[in-house]
């Protein structure tokens, strides 16, 4: 694929409203992009399966992975005087929740914006001025008076999910993407792009591809996924968080246009060393650019897969994104091209032996 459409791709992905368990735009884009060069298919819980050329008993079974739901929120109640109450889906840090702009994705699937409102400062005391607010001190403000209004003339719901109103933007003087739900929408599309390419080759591995719902609320769509498959290796796409801005430079473990990172260690995976050894090493026999981390937080689906079958050997392959679970992400263009190529290369050199070293 060129230049030119990579992006385009991103920014469907990216712009797509697709919070936890409302995943059906994403769905669409995944299931529209690969239908050329996979047999599609997809469960009740919205993951897409994605199979490339002949599949066959005797050969091992490769899959590859991204989550297709980002972080957002859902409609809790609607008070009196018009405002909503919500819930978030998916992890977010109170203080930066505020002051942005949402769409409440109604039934008959228009789109209403409002805004995340908290009490103004005017109002506040001196000590709430101190306090740190919380999602339950803020509401969403559709421009409504009454809850009759919102239901009447919005069709505003309890359960409507809420997603953030972010617009995708490249930024071509520094070649960097800016916009939502990078994480895991960057993967994704590495994801597409990767089973495109193989796609045209071929393989003594069964490829399969499945972009997976649910995983911002504890990789419910990952379990799923692996109940109806028995893979034998897994590579799975991230959107990682970026920590370049605030890290000593010795701690920058996934800094913009360093290259994809390969992880070790989080809480949910410890990565299986002979695998990940091999993607290092792949990485440097063709010059790719590579990250290695350990984190004490976060998790990906590769924790999913890792147990399942006899213990897949999975590997996460993350694209960095600079302030992921936030409206607003950056992403260099040049990281998501080395995933895209470390993912392929990886494949192109493994042997059915080699996977039964792991």
């Amino acid at each position: 694929m060129t230049k030119k459409e990579s992006l385009q791709l991103i920014e469907r992905l990216s712009n797509a409203s697709g919070v936890s368990g409302f995943e059906d735009d994403v769905v669409a884009i995944a299931k529209e992009f690969s239908e050329p060069f996979a047999k599609v298919d997809e469960d009740h819980i919205r993951n897409v399966y994605m199979k490339v050329g002949e599949h066959k008993a005797d050969k091992p079974t490769i899959v590859f992975d991204a989550h297709s739901d980002e972080v957002g929120f859902i409609v809790q109640a609607i008070k009196p005087n018009g405002t909503l109450r919500f819930l978030p889906l998916g992890g977010w840090v109170s203080n930066t929740v505020p002051a942005h702009r949402v769409r409440i994705k109604t039934a008959n699937g228009s789109e209403i914006p409002g805004i995340i409102a908290s009490k103004p400062p005017h109002f506040m005391t001196d000590a709430e001025r101190k306090e740190v607010q919380t999602i339950d001190d803020m509401v969403i403000d559709v421009g409504c008076t009454s809850a009759k209004e919102v239901v009447e003339k919005l069709n505003i719901a309890i359960g409507d999910p809420v997603i953030p109103d972010v617009t995708f933007e490249y930024l071509e003087a520094t070649d960097v993407m800016m916009g939502k739900a990078f994480d895991c929408r960057i993967g994704c599309a590495c994801l597409l792009e990767t089973l495109k390419e193989l796609s045209e080759k071929d393989s003594e591995f069964n490829l399969i591809g499945t972009m997976t719902a649910q995983e911002e609320v504890g990789e419910r769509g990952a379990t799923v996924a692996m109940n109806n498959l028995q893979p034998d290796l897994a590579i799975v796409f991230e959107g990682c968080p970026a920590d370049d801005t605030f890290s000593e430079e010795y701690m920058i473990q996934s800094g913009l246009k360093r290259g994809p990172m390969l992880r070790n260690f989080d809480v949910s995976m410890i990565t299986n060393p002979r695998f990940q050894r091999f993607a290092k090493e792949t990485a440097e026999k063709y010059g790719l650019p590579m990250q290695s981390s350990v984190r004490k937080g976060g998790g990906t689906n590769g924790a999913i897969i890792n147990l399942t079958n006899k213990g897949v050997p999975a590997i996460v392959i993350g694209v960095p994104v600079r302030y992921a679970h936030t409206h607003y992400g950056y992403v260099a263009y040049e990281d998501y091209q080395a995933a895209k190529k470390l993912a392929v290369a990886i494949v192109s050199d493994l042997t059915v032996e080699t996977i039964e070293s792991f």
